[in-house]
């Protein structure tokens, strides 16, 4: 069972969805009790930083995820911003991030003169870096959809699972022992965001 934490801040409905049409149980919480005991976690996220960081505290649930993830050691999936919240800190507000990865989330920045923007909308090819599981199966060229303006920089590049061009070659995907961040929307990437959902969802 994965339990989809419920803290107002992401497409929960959507994230439930694709997991129901792969026949992965899972139900959405907003109980710290339930959220501390769960099997598996995702941790979606939409909009800024700072706003989600206060939420969870303001909901009481950063204690209840420690547990699960620092003491338990479940298997937790950080979703776009649910991803960077996993960090230390981000330079888009001044909130401490959960800390459970080791880096910081910094705003994308293009060549002067590109007609490359931000944010950063759309589709986009990702790079496995042979680095963690959940791209460990990958045989193919995947694509995902991206919503973004800020990314992830990882201290320890070991930590980086997969990579996109954009600008310069930036981490979207992260691994660290239970700790898994992508910085796409795999509800909303068909095919190959079905792949990594169901990949995470038969992780032991």
């Amino acid at each position: 069972m994965i339990t989809v934490v419920d803290y107002g801040v992401g497409n929960v409905g959507a994230i439930l969805n694709m997991l129901d049409y792969l026949g992965i149980d899972a139900e959405a919480s907003s109980d710290g009790q339930q959220i501390a005991s769960a099997s598996k976690l995702i941790l979606p996220g939409v909009g800024a930083f700072d706003k989600a960081m206060l939420t969870l505290r303001e909901r009481r649930l950063i204690d209840p995820l420690h547990t699960a993830v620092l003491e338990r050691r479940v298997p937790v999936l950080g979703v776009c911003l649910g991803m960077q919240l996993l960090t230390r800190c981000s330079e888009e507000g001044q909130e401490r991030g959960l800390g459970y990865v080791d880096a910081e989330v910094v705003r994308i920045t293009v060549p002067p003169g590109s007609a490359l923007k931000v944010p950063h909308i759309g589709w986009m090819e990702v790079n496995p870096t042979g680095r963690g599981r959940l791209f460990a199966a990958t045989q193919a060229p995947e694509r995902f959809y991206f919503d973004h303006s800020y990314h992830v920089v990882c201290t320890d590049q070991e930590d980086v699972s997969a990579t996109f061009s954009y600008g310069a070659e930036l981490c979207c995907a992260l691994e660290r022992a239970n700790v898994f961040g992508v910085q796409f929307h795999p509800e909303k990437s068909h095919r190959f965001g079905m792949r990594v959902l169901n990949t995470f969802g038969q992780l032991t």
